[in-house]
């Protein structure tokens, strides 16, 4: 049994990996920032990233690290700063005063451009701060994540049940199931000697463009869409809009919109985790319908 301290357990990543590590029987305690129902094999530590004592009773007597918490939509860059370097600026410091030596370092392929936008940047920054500290870390990197449980995507859903495929222009993407990459930190996290940063997908060679992710989204709930790809300044304006409409609460931004458009979303297999450790168990369509099946049990779709 391992002792896992997790951050950003109650989010989507957080709660399917906590799911895992408990049915793994590894003991998990995790941070929270609201309460939380008690569970056998978890306790929740309240805090958050800039709560030091917090950090500290977090990763008292852990054996491995898993930092997954991170802010993918800010308002301005010193929103995405506060959660995604300072923060894990806080999460090196914690782990390595109490002798915690495995650090698993959840990041974004958007780290790969941190000249394209303030999320890109902040994750860049995040993962030059695990590369100089001491531990025994690994970074991984992961594509667009869907999956039961996530709400980015729910709209894509919600649009291709009415027989459309709303899609930025041109250029191609890789995924990876929720459950996939909950897996692949695990089996991390029980590792040692693997200083690097790994990408990680659904195997696809070559990854998805943005029309067939879009037709495989319809699939999944039984439509023939039409897919059609949207121009940068269309989504620009429809950023700004948003902006106006939800303020800060606003999930199309002008930083999104930078890295949505962008052509080439796709991992380098050379960075994929070794065979030996970790391969991806959930085929994208498959894997597409099961969200499906979870948005309409929730009521959502």
């Amino acid at each position: 049994m391992t002792s896992l301290a997790i951050t950003g357990g109650t989010g989507f990543v957080g709660k399917r990996l906590i799911a895992l590590a408990l049915e793994a029987g590894h003991q998990v305690r995790a941070l929270t920032r609201r309460e939380q129902s008690t569970c056998p094999g978890i306790e929740w530590i309240a805090g958050d990233l800039e709560n030091h004592s917090a950090l500290a009773r977090l990763v008292e007597g852990a054996d491995a690290v898993i930092h997954v918490a991170g802010v993918v939509n800010a308002p301005d860059r010193e929103g995405f700063a506060r959660g995604n370097v300072e923060g894990t600026r806080n999460m090196l410091g914690a782990a390595q005063a109490a002798g915690v030596q495995r650090f698993v370092h959840v990041s974004s392929l958007a780290a790969r451009e941190p000249g394209m936008s303030d999320y890109g940047w902040s994750k860049a920054e995040g993962d030059a701060l695990v590369q100089v500290s001491p531990l025994d870390w690994t970074i991984v990197r992961p594509p667009a994540i869907y999956g039961p449980g996530d709400m980015e995507m729910l709209e894509l859903f919600k649009l291709a049940k009415r027989g459309l495929a709303l899609l930025p222009p041109g250029g191609r993407l890789s995924v990876i199931e929720v459950g996939d990459l909950g897996r692949l930190l695990l089996a991390l996290a029980v590792s040692d000697n693997c200083r690097r940063i790994l990408d990680a997908d659904d195997g696809a060679d070559g990854g998805w463009s943005h029309r067939d992710f879009g037709v495989a989204i319809g699939t999944a709930v039984g439509k023939r869409v039409a897919a059609f790809a949207l121009p940068r300044p269309l989504m620009t304006a429809g950023a700004h809009l948003d902006r106006l409409m939800r303020g800060k609460n606003a999930k199309l931004t002008p930083d999104r919109v930078a890295y949505f458009c962008h052509e080439d979303w796709v991992i380098d297999p050379a960075n994929r985790p070794p065979a030996n450790l970790w391969t991806p168990q959930v085929e994208t369509k498959a894997g597409l319908a099961a969200t499906a099946a979870w948005y309409r049990e929730q009521g959502l779709l």
